[in-house]
C-alpha cells in the first residue's frame, strides 16, 4: 500500500476529530453565552427592579444610566434622564452637600453618603439619602455610582417631631412663666394679707398684756379678736400652702427621718387639744425605732393635720390611736385611728376635694377643707399615698406608707431645749438700743409700744434702708430689726452693706417680714439674718428672738 492513501486517511481522521472538538467548544461557548445572557438579564432585572434608585454619573456631571426606581423617584421616563446633568435634579440650596460628598469621595477613595433634597420633574422636592462611590477609585475623572433612597417619610416625621418639640418647649416656657407669675402673686398676696393682720394681732396682744390690765369684758373681746386673727392667719397659710404645692414650688428635703422623734414632737403639740376635747390619745409603745425617707417638717405637718382632724371630729370622751407597722418589707406605715362618727361612702368619695368640709360647714369646728388635700399632696411628694377606711358610727383610720431608711437603736428621750440666754443687764445703767428699719408707720408704732414695756431698751426707728444704715453707723444699736420690703433698697441689700462695713458688721440683724413663704425664710437665713420672724408678730417669740440678738451683741464685744 502506498503512503499517500494512508496519509490522506489519517488527515481525514484528524480533521474529523478536530471538527468534533470545535463543535464541542462551540457548544460550550454557546452554553456560556446563554448563561452569560441569563446572568446579565438577572442583573438588569435586579438593577431595574431594585427598591432604591441607581444612577451612573459621568465625570462631567451628566447622567449616563438610571434604573426604573431612580426614574420613578424623580418623576421622569428613564430615557429622559440620560445625558441630563445631575445638578438639575438637586435643590439648589442642597447642591453644596452633594459636591462636598463628591469631593470627599475623590480625596479618600471611600464611599460617602449625605442627605439632601432632590427635585422631581414637577418641581416637588423630596428628601433622599445618597451613597456615592467611584467606578475607578484611583482616577480623578472617574464615573460615579449613586444609590438613592427615599427618606421623605422619615424626614417628615423628624420635622414633625422637631415642630412638636418646639411647641412643647414654648408651652413649657409659658408654663414656667405662669408658675413664676403665680409664685410672685402668692408671695405678694402673703405679704399683703399678713401686713394688716400684724397690726390687728400685734396691738391686740399689747392691749392684753398692757397696764392696767383689761377688764373681764375687754379681756373677753380681746380673746375673740386674737382668736379670730390667728384663725384667719391659719386660713391664709393653708390656702397659700395648697397653691404653692399645686404650682410645683413646694421644695421637700428628703432625709432619713427618725420617726419616733417626730411622733414625740407631735404628741407634745397635740396633747393640749386632746385634753381640751376630753379625747384620749395613745402613741406607739415602745417608741418607734425606724427611720424613713421623708421631709421632717412636712411629715410632722401631715401627722399633726391627721391628729387635729381625729380630735376635732371625735365624740366627747373618744379616743385616737397612732400606730406604726411594717405591712411589707421596706415600708413603714403610720396610721391614725379615731372613734368618731365615721364617713359614708359618698363622703369618702369627696374627701380629698379642696374646700369640701363634708357637711361640717355649720358645725362647731372651724376649718377650710384644705388640710387633708395639702396632706395628700405632701404624702405623694414623699413617695406615698394617703389611704382611708371608715365605718359610720364607728370611726375612721387614715394611713400612709413611707420607704424605710434603716432600723435605728432605741433613742434616749430628747434633751430639753436649752433656755434662751436672757439679755444681760444694761452696761453701767445705760439703755440698750434696738433699731427697727420699717417703712410702715403702723408697724413702727407697734414695735415701739411693745419695747416701751422693756425698761432696759431704747427704741430707734428708720423708714428706709439708707437711713437705717446711717443710724446704725452713727448710733451703734445693739440689735437691728430689718423689714424686707423697703423703699429704695430692700432688706437683703441693706444687710449686705451692713456686713461689709467694719463699723456695723458686728451688729446682729433680725429679719421681721410679711414675706412668709418657706423659701423666703430659707433665703433670709442663708443671707445672714440670725433669725427670720414672720408677721403677724407673736409677742413672746419676737421678744425671745430679740433677747437672743442682744446676747449675741454682748458676746461679739
Amino acid at each position: 500500500m502506498s503512503l499517500e492513501p494512508l496519509n490522506a486517511t489519517q488527515l481525514m481522521h484528524d480533521l474529523q476529530v478536530h471538527q468534533i472538538e470545535l463543535q464541542l467548544q462551540n457548544e460550550e461557548l454557546r452554553r456560556a453565552q446563554v448563561a452569560l445572557e441569563l446572568s446579565h438579564a438577572r442583573y438588569f432585572d435586579l438593577y431595574d427592579m431594585a427598591p432604591v434608585g441607581y444612577l451612573t454619573v459621568a465625570a462631567d456631571g451628566l447622567i449616563t444610566e438610571a434604573n426604573l426606581c431612580a426614574a420613578g423617584l424623580l418623576g421622569v421616563v428613564r430615557s429622559a434622564l440620560v445625558k441630563r446633568p445631575l445638578s438639575r435634579f438637586i435643590v439648589k440650596a442642597h447642591q453644596d452637600n452633594y459636591y462636598r460628598c463628591r469631593r470627599q469621595l475623590l480625596e479618600t477613595g471611600q464611599a460617602q453618603s449625605c442627605e439632601l433634597q432632590m427635585l422631581q420633574n414637577d418641581g416637588v422636592a423630596l428628601w433622599v439619602r445618597l451613597v456615592v462611590s467611584a467606578v475607578q477609585p484611583d482616577s480623578a475623572e472617574t464615573d460615579l455610582r449613586l444609590v438613592i433612597a427615599d427618606i421623605s417619610e422619615r424626614r417628615n416625621l423628624f420635622d414633625a417631631l422637631q415642630k412638636t418639640n418646639q411647641t412643647l418647649e414654648l408651652a413649657r416656657k409659658q408654663a414656667d412663666k405662669a408658675n413664676l407669675a403665680k409664685s410672685e402673686f402668692l408671695s405678694s398676696m402673703s405679704h399683703e394679707l399678713r401686713s394688716p393682720l400684724n397690726a390687728i394681732l400685734g396691738f391686740a396682744q399689747l392691749l392684753e398684756i398692757g397696764k392696767p390690765a383689761p377688764t373681764p369684758t375687754q379681756q373677753a373681746s380681746l380673746e375673740q379678736i386674737i382668736k379670730g386673727g390667728w384663725y384667719l392667719l391659719s386660713l391664709i397659710n393653708e390656702i397659700l400652702d395648697l397653691a404653692t404645692i399645686e404650682s410645683g414650688h413646694a421644695v421637700l428635703t428628703m432625709n432619713a427621718v427618725e420617726v419616733g422623734a417626730v411622733l414625740q414632737d407631735c404628741q407634745a403639740m397635740i396633747e393640749p387639744l386632746a385634753a381640751a376635747r376630753a379625747v384620749r390619745i395613745s402613741f406607739p409603745q415602745p417608741p418607734v425605732t425606724f427611720s424613713a425617707q421623708a421631709d421632717p417638717i412636712r411629715l410632722k405637718q401631715v401627722i399633726i393635720n391627721l391628729l387635729s382632724n381625729a380630735i376635732k371630729y371625735n365624740r366627747e370622751g373618744g379616743s385616737v390611736e397612732v400606730c406604726c407597722s411594717t405591712p411589707t418589707a421596706g415600708r413603714l406605715r403610720i396610721s391614725v385611728r379615731d372613734s368618731g362618727m365615721g364617713l359614708s361612702a359618698q363622703q369618702l368619695g369627696q374627701l380629698f376635694q379642696p374646700f369640701n368640709r363634708l357637711g361640717q360647714e355649720g358645725g362647731r369646728n372651724t376649718g377650710t377643707g384644705i388640710g387633708l388635700v395639702v396632706s395628700q399632696q405632701l404624702v405623694r411628694s414623699m413617695g406615698a399615698e394617703m389611704r382611708v377606711r371608715s365605718t359610720v358610727g364607728v370611726g375612721s383610720e387614715f394611713w400612709f406608707d413611707l420607704a424605710v431608711s434603716e432600723a435605728l437603736p432605741a433613742s434616749p428621750a430628747p434633751a430639753l431645749a436649752p433656755v434662751p440666754e436672757a439679755a444681760p443687764p444694761a452696761r453701767s445703767g445705760a439703755l440698750r438700743s434696738v433699731l427697727y428699719v420699717e417703712d410702715g408707720l403702723v408697724n413702727l408704732a407697734l414695735v415701739e409700744q411693745l419695747l416701751a414695756e422693756r425698761s432696759d431698751l431704747h427704741f430707734l426707728g428708720a423708714q428706709d434702708a439708707m437711713r437705717g444704715i446711717e443710724m446704725a453707723r452713727s448710733l451703734q444699736p445693739d440689735v437691728i430689726v430689718m423689714d424686707i420690703h423697703l423703699p429704695g433698697i430692700n432688706g437683703f441689700d441693706a444687710l449686705k452693706i451692713l456686713r461689709s462695713d467694719t463699723a456695723t458688721a458686728h451688729i446682729p440683724v433680725l429679719a421681721l417680714s410679711a414675706n412668709a413663704m418657706p423659701r423666703d425664710v430659707d433665703k433670709g437665713l442663708i443671707a445672714g439674718f440670725y433669725r427670720y420672724i414672720t408677721k403677724p408678730i407673736k409677742v413672746d417669740e419676737f421678744l425671745q428672738a430679740l433677747d437672743e440678738g442682744l446676747a449675741m451683741g454682748v458676746k461679739a464685744q
